[in-house]
């Protein structure tokens, strides 16, 4: 029994793995991390996924060693607009708890005890003055001083060292081109840090499991829009709501998706980017793309995706009228409000399939995978209507069907009323996908 879950979840892992591979993480986590012994276990995590190829920018707090360090001068903290109002001695205090938290980071990332699952790994963890910042300024008649914001993330600099195989490390500390150190919020930080190095994804650690409904139920995806309508909603608990408006901001500005997981849950990294369905809240960027039902009005533009691969003998000519006969069972794939694909869903009820047709990308498009969600629309929509399978004809593209799950077999497996109408002169090859 455990031979098969353990090769069923490395199985399932496998095309993550696979995906992630050479991509840019950035991870983001509190000062709290490290002060218990939760950050071991996510620094062999981190150490994994360096292993596995992904790039990881990771980006540190110390906002709770800076209150005790604080607390052991007697200086009082100041706060305006839930921000730490850094003065001269306060930020002294910063660069202590900074440099030490550093230390303390790159210790952990170091481990290599043997029998340990970082045992051999030699991780090289990469530092610098990567972070150009400004003063925060005056904020309602109260001088922040030394408290700072993000001016420039060096991108170039960064990337070099991630072509290394290193992991570079932010502390939440800039410099200005005057020579000054500015505090920083370690969100502001990570955020500005994966818009620049346009990453795969922004992850925050957080103390709870993420995003969670009033009755405590686990919110698994959200997008910008409904993250913020869950912000002025006001129930969220306070590290989530301090990350999520960063979420927003990322997906925003072209990050694929933003991640709050557990720092308390073992594994928490690896399960949220390794199984199907996660364990924490994953943001997505609002959507500019939508597949829609096709009306009449759209047969022109269907008409003009599909003539270039008609003409080179990848789909069966079609005629206006046909398509106009047929437009209920088409959808169409608008960005921005232009049509850019097109695909086709003939239902076999009796049989319990149908046939997925005519699914066609603009040329300029083919790269941003808009084919491989007009095959989920389609799959989506059998599933709903209780089909078990879907079936395609292809004479050339039988590769691209195959790598998403699709199996040849013969011709004998089409439902009997699609058989009479089996083209021998094209030879298509018959592929099927079970739902």
């Amino acid at each position: 029994m455990l031979t098969r879950e353990f090769v069923h979840t490395f199985r399932e892992a496998a095309p993550y793995i696979n995906a992630y591979r050479g991509k840019t993480f950035v991870l983001a986590m509190g000062g709290e991390s490290l002060l218990d012994g939760d950050f071991s276990s996510m620094a062999q995590d981190i150490n994994l996924l360096v292993s596995l190829g992904v790039r990881i920018v990771l980006v540190h707090g110390i906002r709770p060693q800076i209150e005790t360090l604080l607390q052991r001068q007697g200086i009082a903290p100041q706060f305006h607009q839930q921000r730490r109002v850094t003065d001269a001695a306060t930020m002294d205090i910063v660069k202590q708890a900074a440099g030490a938290t550093r230390h303390d980071v790159e210790a952990r990332l170091s481990m290599g005890m043997p029998h340990s699952p970082m045992h051999g790994a030699h991780l090289r963890v990469a530092g610098g003055n990567f972070v150009t910042a400004q003063p925060l300024g005056v904020l309602d008649g109260v001088d922040m001083q030394y408290t700072g914001q993000v001016r420039r993330v060096d991108a170039a600099a960064i990337r070099q060292r991630l072509d290394g195989g290193e992991l570079v490390l932010l502390t939440p500390v800039g410099y200005s081109l005057t020579g000054e150190s500015f505090n920083l919020a370690m969100e502001e930080l990570a955020t500005h840090a994966a818009i620049a190095l346009k990453a795969e994804k922004l992850i925050f650690v957080v103390e709870g499991r993420g995003a969670v409904e009033q009755d405590s139920e686990l919110i698994s995806t959200l997008t910008a829009h409904q993250a913020e309508q869950l912000l002025q909603a006001g129930s969220l608990q306070d590290d989530v709501a301090a990350c999520l408006p960063y979420c927003i901001r990322a997906t925003r500005e072209g990050i694929p998706r933003a991640h709050l997981v557990s720092r308390h849950q073992d594994g928490a990294l690896l399960l949220e980017h390794f199984t199907r369905g996660g364990n924490g809240t994953m943001i997505a960027r609002d959507p500019l793309v939508k597949v829609r039902h096709a009306s009449i009005e759209d047969v022109g533009d269907i008409l003009g995706l599909i003539r270039p691969l008609e003409e080179q003998g990848i789909l069966v000519r079609r005629s206006r009228e046909r398509l106009e006969v047929e437009i209920g069972e088409y959808s169409v794939l608008e960005h921005d409000g232009k049509i850019y694909g097109c695909v086709a869903m003939h239902p076999f009820p009796e049989a319990e399939t149908a046939e997925l047709a005519c699914l066609a990308v603009s040329q300029e498009k083919r790269d941003g995978g808009f084919g491989e969600q007009l095959l989920k629309h389609v799959e989506y929509q059998a599933r709903t209507q209780g089909l078990q399978s879907l079936f395609v004809l292809t004479t050339q593209t039988s590769h691209w069907f195959v790598e998403r799950g699709f199996a040849e077999v013969d011709k004998s497996a089409l439902p009997l009323t699609r058989q009479q109408f089996y083209n021998y002169q094209r030879r298509s090859k018959v592929l099927v996908k079970k739902l």
